[in-house]
């Protein structure tokens, strides 16, 4: 069973020192190139979000946003037992944070 959930989610990243730049961000299922700031689709997926970032300056910023379970597809799951099983199995319980600050340094 499932409960509908897209397989994308939003998210908008910006840069700490709000300069702008390109950035690649991967997951285990997709890969993306991205000028930023912006709010771009990431396909959800169990593992991170990683990121290599160059800034318009020159500036690197590498690192990784976590993945979590939504807090409706755990309750659901406990609730009515099986009704989050497809979305576990296809990764369509995992998200990520609405909106993630880059820290550049």
């Amino acid at each position: 069973a499932t409960i509908v959930n897209d397989p994308t989610v939003p998210l908008s990243l910006s840069f700490s020192d709000g300069t702008e730049g390109p950035c690649i961000i991967s997951n285990a299922r997709a890969s993306y190139t991205v000028d930023m700031p912006r709010t771009t689709n990431v396909r959800r997926a169990r593992s991170g979000l990683d990121y290599v970032c160059v800034t318009n300056n020159g500036k690197t910023a590498t690192g990784s946003i976590p993945s979590s379970v939504e807090d409706e597809k755990i309750a659901a799951s406990v609730i009515f037992w099986d009704l989050g099983i497809t979305d576990y199995i296809k990764e369509k319980g995992r998200t990520y944070p609405s909106s993630f600050v880059i820290p550049v340094k």
